[in-house]
């Protein structure tokens, strides 16, 4: 395979990158003491200029050597967290502790305690504990939550709108049209990780409580073939068998992936492990997404249709924006993640609009606003890395059965379909997580279930599945034409 020679652009854009590891303190400090005497929205802005340049750049680095940006936005996020936080800068000590930090402010409001004290009976006793609660009561304390709440906040919001642009791009026409054998590599994609996803957290962690099994077992199922329908279109090999059964098995695999999403989502809230709880769930959410999409589909026509007469401006942008955040409360109201409500928005206005509303598509018209904020999420889950736990070879260990779990559990799914097909290249083509494997992620950690080591290794696992499939897919593809 031949690797892209690094071009002058790359070279500067690492560079940049460096400088920023290390500017970034000194930059928040600095708007940390303006803060004091002026408007408080101003370190949250250096905040997200820094996130935006960082996610720019290590993007523009990734594509460089073929590989998704996604993964230059993670990097980002782990070498400018870890290299701050070593020079102990207040608001990304902050901004590492993701969930954590939400349960500590929850805490402190709840029980009407300072955030150094709530840190304390949040976080195990320890060097790092201390340093939080000195963060927190001295005088950027107030400037670091603030900070912690907006970018928080807007990466939730992030992850609506890229679950929302997921269901626009997914056709269910298109589902019924691959057939059984893209239901089959959906099916077997997501029961054998999930079950060696079960297997191995008690191979490494046997007191480990069920719920986390379950919930390291769902993350294990995500798929992600934005990576594998690049590859095939650089190819230029999309019209493939292989590619269509890919991408349609990917679609199943996103749906039945959100329902067990919700379902575990829900069983860790509740604490128990029932068959009729998990029928009752389960039950719950098929409802939800049959029921939003089928009364979605019915309603929304001669809604668009009357708003189209009152010739607002960007009534499809608003539309379709509002429908997504309408159906993620609902879902919310359920019991059930957001993202469902997100996903199943995008399913009902997939072909509308392009019926009912001339113009620009709505994806086009949402690729601003994902360029400006989804980057900001995948920045703060690289955040969240924890170099420092990899010190324990425990969390190492973690990372590479969950690896070698995930690798196969894909791989072997290709083998559901026909000889005539190259089913190594459908294995492989199923295999990176992606964004889908973070989203999961970070609401098991928003849960509690997930903690920071099990994070870091669960993190280290999407990167390594993603980064493998271009090269590997690209041999497999070669070896078929071959053949």
């Amino acid at each position: 395979m031949n690797v892209p020679t690094p071009d002058r652009s790359l070279i500067v854009a690492a560079i940049l990158l460096g400088l920023l590891a290390v500017v970034y303190p000194a930059a928040t400090a600095y708007a940390a003491g303006a803060g004091e005497h002026g408007d408080p929205v101003a370190p949250v802005l250096v905040a997200l200029v820094l996130i935006g340049i960082g996610a720019a750049l290590g993007g523009r680095m990734m594509r460089a050597i073929g590989q998704p940006a996604v993964l230059g936005e993670l990097l980002v996020g782990m070498v400018v967290a870890n290299v701050a936080y070593y020079f102990r800068e207040p608001v990304i000590t902050v901004l590492r502790e993701g969930a954590t930090m939400s349960n500590v402010i929850r805490m402190a409001l709840e029980q009407n305690l300072s955030l150094p004290e709530a840190a304390r009976h949040v976080l195990p006793p320890g060097e790092h504990t201390e340093l939080l609660a000195s963060i927190l009561g001295g005088p950027s304390g107030a400037m670091a939550v603030n900070v912690f709440d907006f970018i928080d906040l807007l990466a939730r919001i992030a992850v609506i709108v890229l679950l929302f642009l997921v269901g626009l791009e997914t056709s269910v026409h298109e589902m019924r049209k691959v057939g059984l054998p893209a239901f089959l590599v959906a099916v077997v994609g997501v029961v054998l990780p999930f079950l060696l996803g079960l297997f191995s957290m008690w191979l490494v962690m046997p007191e480990a409580p069920v719920q986390k099994d379950i919930f390291i077992g769902a993350i294990l199922t995500a798929t992600s073939v934005g990576i594998t329908a690049r590859v095939f279109r650089d190819l230029r090999q999309g019209q493939r068998d292989e590619a269509k059964i890919i991408l349609g098995a990917a679609v199943i695999d996103d749906v039945l992936g959100l329902i067990i999403l919700a379902v575990v989502s829900a069983l860790v809230v509740s604490g128990s492990v029932s068959v009729g709880v998990v029928a009752t769930i389960s039950a719950k959410a098929v409802l939800f997404l049959v029921g939003s999409i089928g009364i979605g589909v019915w309603i929304t026509p001669p809604l668009v249709k009357r708003m189209a007469r009152l010739e607002i401006d960007n009534v499809k942008l608003l539309f379709g924006l509002g429908l997504a955040f309408l159906f993620s409360w609902l879902a919310n109201w359920m019991g059930l993640a957001t993202i469902v409500g997100a996903f199943a928005a995008g399913l009902v206005l997939e072909e509308l609009f392009l019926d009912e509303l001339k113009g620009h598509s709505l994806r086009d018209m949402l690729s601003p606003i994902e360029s400006l904020v989804v980057p900001v999420f995948f920045v703060l889950m690289g955040m969240q890395v924890k170099l420092e736990a990899f010190a324990d070879w425990r969390v190492i260990g973690i990372a590479g059965v969950l690896t070698v779990a995930a690798v196969v559990g894909k791989v072997a799914a290709g083998y559901a379909v026909s000889r005539r097909l190259d089913r190594l290249s459908i294995g492989i083509g199923m295999m990176p997580r992606g964004e889908v494997g973070l989203i999961f992620a970070s609401i098991g950690k928003g849960l509690g279930v997930v903690n920071d080591a099990v994070f870091s290794a669960v993190v280290i696992m999407v990167m390594l599945t993603t980064l493998l499939t271009p090269p590997l897919l690209k041999i497999t593809l070669a070896r078929s034409a071959k053949a």
